[in-house]
């Protein structure tokens, strides 16, 4: 019997399953509509799609925004915060700036923390920085707060106590007595969940935590005990911020970490795939129906971020650094006060969706645009079950376009515009803005609606190369099966980096062993094991700090301070050789290596560009006719002058006029400017 391991993506309007074949390499794709509070339905209804039996899946992996959207949507548990006594506040307070653009908003308004105020109590203990106890934890005098938490009746509860970074030992014993005072209810520590200083984010990190722990923990057990009854019995893995695998009592333990899950998935696809197909540095681009999602890749090696917001609450975990910006192929057009045409950032989800959906939406959007333009065709089903109505695309950019004075076509093509120049402008955001030149990178375009902008993306941006690998819509899925277990571990050590040599050793040897038996204990021998670890350095003085990785070997300080000193010229554009650095923290990250499916090479022969059909397609304000072509049916090696559309399962990609595009050995789409 053939056995599987499979990807699935949750997504707030389908759910994208691949199933990859571990014997012979074949991949399965499937969308099904996605069941809000009830996905473990939706992932076995994908399964059933691709006519995958659970008892033959040897690996299920999933990513999800379930927590992302609980976090945005306020509909999170109800926590109880106990804190170091005098920072109940903190949490409201936070670091008392506006951030851009709210610093320009006059109406702008703090957001309501998730924890308010009556659920926030105090505890008389004191860790000073250094570690050292100032004012040992009184159990007697903790013991009416813990009594006024269990009366409060929280669905769970933060524990944030000052430096606990530095000391844990308060939190740890507060731990042990809300778990016997309140055995059901989860509790997160904060030297758990971010184990390093800059209170307001570990606070803030940790009551997030909490917030998400009774909901994930329902999901991910009714998703695995749904599977474990279908016949799946080796547990579900979910895709963790950083790129990473976890399991699934990591998941319920650190729910925070599985924020941008899905997105993340797709960043792995494509480091993946750049080895095989030989390029290097690229920029992800993955475009879905609410929203785009971008992210830098050098060396094959995305840039990662500790700092990021959700809702605009910090959050302090490791992630791929991925960009988003609200313009996606469901995003709303409409008219500013000014009378100006504007995109986004409201969608119109997936119900009522677009208006050529037929699902009663009436605005137009970025898909009934594309419908009106033709680069959308009506005769393939949208994921295999929704069926485009022309008409309704139409008269929705109709109503629109009478106000504005405009031929149907004309607004069509000015919101296909404006929402390019949004996602451009977010591409810009993290390369020229950051000192990289975009005509350097491949742009990598997936997700449903990626490959249909991709070109005039990378015309904005004269980006020389885009490549549209196979199965773009599912393309996220298939690149949580080629993501390693991993665990992120870090140590504060705050100090001048010539004087902290002992420091480091002794941080990286404790988190080492650390790593080393939980990966023993997930099953990872020593083969499978990959320990790397960082530095976390600025000059003296300064508030934020640049990672530096540590290579193998013996400790050379001197080493990485001059590796510090480039890249801070690199990102900054300035270095001082002579100023003195600071060590913050040292980083360490675990993976335990999976078997990976190679990219898998088409075998079929295809019929060649030569089986097309032809439809008028609006390019540069004139109808064109343009051949329409399978994917499927173009074998490696094709070549092909733009313009031209190439359909497939979950995604069309547009080729406009000035390009070309030829399919390389492994399937994949690589488009050019001729």
């Amino acid at each position: 019997m053939a056995t599987f391991v499979v990807g699935v993506d949750v997504g707030g309007t389908f759910t994208d399953v691949t199933a990859v074949d571990t014997m012979s390499g074949d991949v399965r794709v499937g969308k099904v509509p996605s069941q809000p509070q009830n996905e473990a339905a939706a992932v076995l209804a994908g399964l059933e799609a691709l006519a995958v039996d659970s008892r033959a899946v040897r690996r299920l992996v999933h990513g999800t925004t379930v927590g992302t959207n609980a976090i945005l949507e306020r509909r999170g548990a109800r926590v109880a915060l106990l804190t170091t006594a005098g920072f109940r506040d903190l949490i409201e307070i936070g670091r008392t700036k506006r951030n851009i653009p709210a610093l320009f908003v006059p109406t702008f308004v703090r957001p309501r923390p998730v924890v308010d105020r009556p659920f926030r109590f105090e505890v008389d203990e004191r860790v000073l920085a250094d570690g050292s106890v100032l004012r040992p934890l009184d159990e007697g005098a903790a013991a009416p707060v813990l009594d006024a938490v269990a009366a409060a009746a929280p669905d769970a509860v933060a524990v944030c106590l000052l430096h606990a970074y530095a000391n844990p030992v308060h939190e740890r014993r507060l731990g042990e007595l809300l778990a016997r005072r309140l055995p059901a209810v989860p509790v997160s520590l904060s030297f758990d969940v971010v184990p390093e200083y800059r209170e307001f984010e570990r606070f803030s990190t940790t009551v997030l935590n909490a917030y998400l722990q009774p909901l994930m923990d329902r999901y991910l057990g009714e998703l695995d005990k749904r599977l474990f009854e279908s016949g799946y019995a080796y547990g579900v893995l979910t895709v963790g911020s950083s790129g990473g695998m976890m399991t699934v009592d990591t998941a319920r333990r650190l729910p925070i970490r599985t924020v941008v899950s899905g997105p993340a998935g797709g960043v792995s696809q494509a480091c993946f795939l750049a080895g095989h197909a030989g390029f290097s540095d690229f920029i992800t681009y993955d475009m879905g129906g609410t929203s785009t999602d971008v992210c830098l890749v050098r060396g094959r090696t995305p840039a990662t971020t500790t700092e990021t917001e959700i809702g605009a609450f910090p959050v302090k975990v490791p992630q791929i650094d991925i960009h988003t910006v609200g313009a996606g192929g469901g995003s709303l057009a409409w008219l500013d006060v000014d009378g100006s045409l504007q995109v986004g950032p409201r969608s119109a989800g997936a119900r009522p969706g677009p208006a050529a959906y037929g699902l009663g939406g009436r605005e137009p959007t970025v898909t009934d645009a594309n419908v009106v333009l033709g680069r959308m065709g009506t005769e393939r089903a949208l994921g295999g079950t929704i069926c485009l109505d022309a008409a309704r695309a139409r008269e929705a950019a109709a109503s629109l376009a009478g106000r504005l004075g405009l031929g149907v076509e004309a607004l069509a093509d000015g919101i296909v515009r404006i929402a390019v120049a949004r996602m451009t402008s977010s591409i810009r955001e993290i390369t020229i803005a950051r000192g990289h030149d975009p005509r350097d990178f491949t742009l990598v375009a997936f997700g449903g609606a990626g490959p249909m902008h991709a070109a005039l993306v990378a015309d904005e941006l004269a980006i020389p190369r885009v490549l549209v690998p196979r199965h773009p819509g599912n393309f996220s899925a298939l690149g949580l099966l080629v993501s390693d277990v991993k665990h992120d571990d870090v140590r504060t050590r705050v100090g001048i980096l010539r004087a902290q040599s002992a420091a480091v050793a002794s941080a990286v040897a404790e988190m080492e062993t650390t790593a080393m038996e939980r990966l023993a204990a997930e099953g990872f021998g020593v083969s499978a094991q990959r320990i790397e670890t960082a530095l976390d350095l600025r000059y003296l003085g300064q508030a934020f700090e640049l990672p530096v990785a540590l290579p193998p070997g013996p400790l050379d300080l001197p080493a990485i301070a001059r590796e510090f000193h480039e890249r801070h010229r690199a990102t900054y554009g300035h270095a001082d050789p002579g100023g003195e650095i600071e060590l913050v923290n040292v980083r360490l990250t675990a993976r335990g290596v999976v078997d990976k499916p190679a990219p898998h090479r088409p075998t079929g022969v295809g019929v060649g560009p030569g089986a097309t059909a032809s439809r008028a397609v609006w390019f540069g304000g004139r109808a064109l006719s343009v051949a329409v072509l399978e994917r499927d049916t173009l074998p490696a090696g094709t070549t092909l002058r733009g313009p031209a559309i190439i359909e497939e399962f979950g995604a069309t990609t547009v080729v406009p006029p000035d390009w070309g595009v030829t399919i390389d050995g492994l399937g994949d789409l690589v488009l050019e400017r001729v």
